[in-house]
């Protein structure tokens, strides 16, 4: 038994190391899957917490003004739960930016749900204020993507 924990640590240790993002093994009583989405999720928590800090502080109205610039307008909310892609393929331009004119529509995301790419189109005519979440989030349902003020 001793041995069998062993060569499992050490698949663990290579699939860390490496690029892959997901292994499964199946066979016969053996069964181990490994996702590095899961971590991805846990980070994806993390930053909120700052946020929420900086919210409650009373006394300094420069990050009121930031809150209240990203807050204003229509928010584009996500569809389903799932891993949101910025743009199409890594390397490539994000599909939208802070500034720029969406019409109703365009495509503002991908969401990535069990192995099913949903593309995110804008609800609304208008210009990007905010985008309210970072490439490979983990999204819930009706969760703010990108805030925009409408036309």
């Amino acid at each position: 038994m001793k041995g069998n924990i062993d060569e499992i640590q050490t698949l663990m240790k290579q699939f860390e190391d490496s690029e892959i993002r997901e292994l499964k093994i199946d066979s016969k009583d053996f069964h181990l899957y490994l996702s590095k989405n899961k971590v991805k999720s846990v980070e994806a928590t993390k930053p909120a917490l700052p946020k929420v800090a900086v919210k409650k502080q009373e006394d300094s109205p420069q990050p009121k003004k930031q809150e209240k610039l990203e807050d204003a307008g229509v928010p584009v909310k996500a569809p389903i739960v799932g891993i949101v892609y910025l743009q199409a393929k890594p390397g490539q331009p994000a599909f939208v930016k802070v500034g720029q004119h969406l019409k109703k529509g365009d495509t503002i995301c991908i969401i990535e749900a069990m192995k099913m790419m949903t593309e995110v189109k804008s609800t609304v005519t208008g210009t990007v204020k905010a985008i309210k979440v970072e490439n490979e989030d983990l999204v819930e349902v009706d969760q703010p993507l990108i805030m925009v003020e409408e036309d």
